[in-house]
């Protein structure tokens, strides 16, 4: 009884330990060096104050663009994503024929790489030699081929749409285990009372998912947040900066040496991230009921 008692905490205490080393430290680290003059050109590091979030705030440079760009990549893609995964997965939890084959073919995006992913749509959206593009040209509808990642005003939504097609099928996974986990007594009665299938879906289904879809749908604004390797992979944060997030920036700051730009930015959007998360899960979740 005694030892059964000991272990948990051992492990609560190693599971502190290893996520504080691993996780919170190099973030504190990286917000300390941002109040730092650190690069690969000076010998010594010096203290600057707030001279690195100045910059990154004071619009005479490309930060606030990119801060924008995260911001937005983030917003599109968790609406499209979750609305997506939640009509997938509602279609897909009825008995319908190879609903599982259905569901495979929809989760399979997820398992693949993402700089795979980025490459394999380098290919395909290619203005010239494309897949897309060769396939409108073959039936006639030559207006709708366009230069997916190279056009300054459609790059960005072409990298939103990649990242979206990767990751419905993901949510929809978590969406139906939620739905799979709402007692079927609930339909059966409301089935009784005459109610339609949009009735359920709205009194009964989406209710009882709002748990699960509060998880998802945080998920998906972190996700979108430290986006790097989708754009790394499709555009590189072109073209003309069109698509630059502020994680493909920190990585290019990074390898010119310029480490207290870095990590000024990365920890703008550490801090941002807790601060969003919070209130996320609170809002999400302050109907939930604690026996």
């Amino acid at each position: 009884m005694q030892k059964s008692k000991i272990y948990p905490w051992y492990f609560v205490i190693g599971s502190v330990l290893v996520y504080t080393v691993l996780s919170v430290w190099p973030g504190l680290m990286g917000i300390g060096y941002s109040f730092t003059d650190w690069s690969a050109y000076n010998k010594e590091i010096h203290y600057a104050g707030f001279k690195n979030f100045a910059e990154v705030f004071s619009g005479s440079n490309d930060y606030l663009r990119y801060i924008t760009n995260t911001l937005w990549f983030t917003f599109i893609t968790v609406i499209a994503k979750t609305g997506l995964g939640l009509l997938f997965a509602v279609a897909l939890s009825r008995n319908i024929r190879f609903k599982n084959f259905h569901r495979g073919i929809l989760y399979l995006p997820s398992v693949l790489p993402i700089l795979v992913t980025g490459l394999i749509f380098t290919s395909i959206l290619n203005p010239k030699t494309g897949f897309l593009n060769e396939f409108f040209r073959a039936v006639h509808l030559d207006f709708l081929a366009q230069k997916w990642l190279v056009d300054p005003n459609l790059a960005f939504y072409s990298v939103m749409a990649v990242d979206v097609w990767r990751g419905a099928g993901y949510i929809m996974t978590l969406l139906i285990a939620g739905i799979l986990a709402i007692p079927d007594t609930y339909y059966e009665a409301s089935a009784i009372d005459g109610a339609g299938p949009w009735q359920r879906f709205k009194y009964i289904t989406l209710p009882m998912l709002k748990q699960t879809l509060a998880v998802t749908i945080v998920l998906s604004v972190i996700y979108g947040l430290k986006v790097f390797d989708m754009v790394y992979a499709l555009t590189n944060g072109g073209p003309g900066h069109r698509t630059e997030v502020l994680y493909t920036a920190v990585y290019k700051m990074m390898s010119k040496g310029l480490y207290a730009e870095g990590t000024t930015i990365s920890s703008v959007l550490f801090i941002f991230m807790v601060i969003l998360g919070f209130f996320m899960v609170k809002i999400l979740t302050k109907d939930e009921v604690v026996e």
